[in-house]
């Protein structure tokens, strides 16, 4: 389950940033706002979002939410990888048993 969340927290970090990459800056409007003519409000309403903008929205949906799971399961389970890791026991040798009772 665990490797199933990371898989997809992968995947959609990568959609996430091909989505906000291939959309168009809201600055390429700001010479306009110096006089240079006239155009939308800035920072009003523009209309209907676009199919990218609701994109990104459901995408940064489903990154918070496989982030919050990682991060509850990694807290909660000691580790990402599945249980945690067992130490190694201290193995002695005959030479070693040799010297502790001299």
């Amino acid at each position: 389950m665990q490797v199933f969340f990371i898989v997809l927290h992968v995947v959609v970090c990568v959609a996430m940033i091909l989505v906000v990459l291939l959309q168009a800056g809201r600055g390429a409007d700001m010479g306009s706002m110096f006089g240079g003519g006239s155009s939308q409000t800035v920072f009003g309403s523009s209309g209907p979002g676009t199919f990218l903008g609701k994109a990104t929205t459901v995408i940064a949906t489903v990154f918070m939410l496989t982030s919050l799971w990682l991060a509850y399961s990694a807290t909660h389970k000691g580790s990402v990888i599945d249980g945690p890791i067992q130490p190694v026991a201290e193995q002695t040798t005959s030479e070693d048993q040799g010297k502790k009772t001299e």
